[in-house]
């Protein structure tokens, strides 16, 4: 399985959530509603989720194993990363 293409979408409010994402998968599968999250530790990605009828939020879609789940993390906040440069400089302007 390939990441084929990134989509970020910066949110421009202040809070913990700084992107949502959508990724696609060997340019046949795409995934939509990443969020890209400012925690304690540094950002991370949370998957897609919907809250359940008892409260608890679960992820709709989501890598099965840690391996994968640490690749498309590692491949989304490159992809950020990147974002946020590009916009740097025109800040500075």
């Amino acid at each position: 399985m390939q990441v084929t293409d990134v989509r970020i979408r910066k949110i421009a409010k202040e809070g913990k959530m700084k992107a949502i994402v959508s990724i696609t998968l060997d340019e046949e599968f795409v995934i939509h509603d990443i969020k890209v999250i400012e925690g304690e530790k540094g950002l991370f990605i949370a998957m897609p989720s919907r809250r359940a009828g008892d409260g608890e939020y679960r992820d709709i879609a989501h890598p099965i194993n840690s391996n994968t789940r640490e690749k498309v993390q590692n491949i989304i906040l490159e992809k950020y990363a990147a974002v946020l440069d590009e916009e740097s400089p025109q800040e500075n302007e």
